[in-house]
C-alpha cells in the first residue's frame, strides 16, 4: 500500500492541472477590455484603361492634337455642359461623352474628317476645347472649375454606356420641351434605347422658352411659300411623342417639324407663329433635336437627389453602365 500512494498523488495532480490550465490561460483575456483589433482590408487590383489617344481635328488652327482620352473627355464636358452644373450631372455627361468617343474609335469616324483625326472640335461631333482655351473662357473660375469637372470625370473613369453589349448613341441636348423625343419622331430610324420621356425638370431652363420674329419675306423665301395678308398661316397636322410638331401644311405643302426647324434655323421642333404686320413671330419650346439625354432636364435630376446612373439610365432605357476595358483592348490590338 505504501508503493501505491506516491502514484495515487501524481494522478491526483495531473487531473487538477489538467483542470487548471484551461482556467488560467482564458482568465487573463476575459479580466481585460478590448482595446484593438486585427482588421482585414484586401485591395482588389485595379483593371487600368489601355492608354488611348484621341486624334481631334481642330478647326481653327487646322491642326490634329492628340489628347489622352480621359483628358479629351474633360475638355468635352467643360464644353458641352456648364462648370456650375450639379457634379452628378457632370457625371452623366462624362459617360455620353467617353461612350461617343470609345464608339468612334471603333467604329470609325465620319468620312469627311481630314486625314489622320477621328473627331472634329464642333457640335457636328463634340465640342472640346484644350486646357488653354479653357483658361482663356474662365479666366480666375479655371481653377474652380476644371477640378470639379476633373472630378466628375475621374469618378466615371473607364464607364460607358452600351446597349446589347454595343456602345449606344450617347445622343444629348440642352433643354426639352417637357418631353423628350423618340428617334424615330426627328431622325427617322428607330432605336430602342432612344425613347420619349417626361422632363418636367427643363422648365426651369433658361432656355426654354424663345421668342424671335422672321420678316415675312424671309419665311416665305426659305420654305418657297407663299402666305396670304390674313388668316391662317399653316396648319399642324401631326404631333410627334415628345410633343413636338410632327408635320405641318402651309400654303398647300407638307413639312415636318424638322425641316422646319432646320429652314428658319429654330431652336426646337416644337413651336408656334403669329403674324404681327410684316413679321412672323415665333415661340419655340426646349432647345435642341430633343433626343437622349436632356442637360439641364439632367441637372434638374441631380438637384432632386438623383445620382448619375439614376439619370443615364431615365434617359436611355435599357442600358448598362459597362467598362471600356473589352472596347478600348480592340481599339489597342488593331494598331
Amino acid at each position: 500500500m505504501k508503493q501505491i500512494k506516491p502514484v495515487l498523488l501524481i494522478i491526483s495532480l495531473l487531473i487538477i492541472v489538467s483542470f487548471l490550465v484551461p482556467t488560467l490561460l482564458v482568465l487573463p483575456f476575459s479580466s481585460e477590455k478590448v482595446s484593438g483589433k486585427l482588421d482585414e482590408q484586401i485591395q482588389k487590383p485595379k483593371t487600368k484603361e489601355p492608354t488611348v489617344e484621341v486624334a481631334v481635328y481642330r478647326t481653327k488652327t487646322k491642326q490634329i492634337e492628340k489628347p489622352d482620352l480621359e483628358n479629351y473627355v474633360v475638355g468635352v464636358v467643360a464644353s458641352e455642359m456648364p462648370a456650375s452644373f450639379e457634379k452628378e450631372a457632370l457625371k452623366a455627361q462624362a459617360l455620353t461623352a467617353r461612350t461617343y468617343i470609345v464608339k468612334q474609335l471603333m467604329y470609325g469616324g465620319n468620312s469627311s474628317v481630314p486625314k489622320g483625326a477621328v473627331v472634329e472640335d464642333t457640335q457636328n461631333f463634340q465640342v472640346y476645347q484644350n486646357m488653354d482655351e479653357l483658361k482663356k473662357e474662365w479666366g480666375n473660375k479655371y481653377n474652380r472649375n476644371i477640378k470639379k469637372i476633373r472630378k466628375a470625370v475621374e469618378e466615371t473613369a473607364g464607364q460607358i454606356l452600351t446597349y446589347n453589349g454595343s456602345p449606344i448613341t450617347a445622343a444629348f441636348f440642352s433643354t426639352s420641351n417637357g418631353f423628350t423625343e423618340n428617334s424615330e419622331d426627328y431622325w427617322g430610324n428607330p432605336v430602342p434605347y432612344l425613347k420619349s420621356v417626361k422632363s418636367p425638370w427643363d422648365k426651369t431652363s433658361p432656355k426654354f422658352s424663345y421668342k424671335e420674329a422672321i420678316p415675312v419675306s424671309v419665311f416665305e423665301n426659305k420654305l418657297n411659300v407663299q402666305l396670304s395678308n390674313t388668316g391662317s398661316i399653316g396648319t399642324v397636322t401631326s404631333r410627334t411623342h415628345g410633343n413636338r410638331v410632327g408635320t405641318i401644311t402651309i400654303d398647300g405643302k407638307k413639312f415636318t417639324g424638322r425641316d422646319i426647324r432646320d429652314r428658319l434655323g429654330l431652336r426646337s421642333s416644337d413651336f408656334d407663329w403669329v403674324r404681327k404686320g410684316d413679321n412672323i413671330i415665333i415661340t419655340t419650346k426646349g432647345y435642341g433635336h430633343g433626343i437622349g439625354m436632356s442637360q439641364y432636364g439632367a441637372n434638374g435630376m441631380a438637384k432632386e437627389g438623383k445620382n448619375y446612373q439614376d439619370i443615364v439610365k431615365y434617359y436611355y432605357k435599357g442600358i448598362k453602365i459597362t467598362s471600356t476595358n473589352q472596347f478600348l483592348n480592340k481599339v489597342t490590338a488593331r494598331k
